[in-house]
């Protein structure tokens, strides 16, 4: 008997890494948050209506939304999830409105915007000041899209996209620049090796969930998973569960 306890005290001490081993981790892409009114891509926008309805689903849901600052808490909140939006369009300031709307005392929303340090300021994009406020807000972390936007795989100025970018968004936000999202998705081994030296999280737009497997690099291939226009609420309770 005494050692059927100690088995079954074994089993259960070890069950929290079997659990996590299993667990798998949702990071959702964005781009636009706002209305479509014919230009650029439709998929890539999502309206405030839709967005305000998917926050609110992860509210009730129980989901807790994190950013990159804390990776290491995905073993300890319930139902992680990171909303993530490339390029750093103006319209996100929507996001951040709604974000506001649906807190809780118990629910903190979170969010990571992926700005391209070169195109801040310009008409449609976030400004210095816009990133500082939303940095200094608690519920926004700013981080590197690069500074050109290039595919890195053929890019000859990696020093430039990768360092260049971070120490600028860093010198705008006060806060560190710990992150970077691949354009187009795209890195290869030279790529991940360079952007090692400046960060500590890779993200690419490959499909699915982060479930953790031990491999090489798995920090810096994270997959995202987009939502689109046509995303139904239906459609975004699979892509979360």
């Amino acid at each position: 008997m005494k050692k059927l306890l100690f088995f079954l005290c074994l089993f259960v001490i070890g069950l929290p890494g079997v659990v996590f081993a299993q667990q798998k981790v949702p990071i959702l892409i964005y781009h636009s948050i706002d209305e479509f009114t014919g230009h650029g891509s439709k998929e890539l926008y999502v309206t405030p209506d839709n967005f305000k309805k998917q926050m609110i689903y992860l509210r009730d849901h129980g989901y807790t939304l994190l950013t990159f600052e804390r990776w290491q808490d995905v073993q300890k909140v319930k139902k992680p999830i990171f909303i993530t939006f490339d390029d750093g369009y103006k319209n996100n300031l929507n996001a951040f409105a709604i974000f506001q709307t649906v807190k809780t005392n118990h629910f903190k929303p979170a969010g990571t915007i992926f700005v391209i340090s070169d195109f801040i300021g310009r008409s449609n994009r976030l400004s210095q000041m816009d990133l500082k406020m939303m940095a200094d807000s608690g519920l926004i972390s700013i981080q590197s899209h690069t500074a050109t936007h290039p595919d890195l795989t053929k890019s000859e100025n990696l020093t430039y996209e990768l360092k260049e970018s971070k120490e600028k968004i860093q010198r705008i936000t006060g806060k560190p620049v710990i992150a970077l999202a691949y354009p187009y998705g795209n890195a290869d081994e030279h790529v991940v090796n360079e952007t090692k030296m400046y960060y500590s999280y890779g993200l690419t737009t490959t499909p699915g969930p982060f479930t953790k497997t031990g491999i090489k690099h798995e920090v810096y291939l994270l997959p995202r998973t987009y939502v689109k226009y046509s995303t139904t609420l239906e459609d975004f309770a699979q892509i979360v569960k």
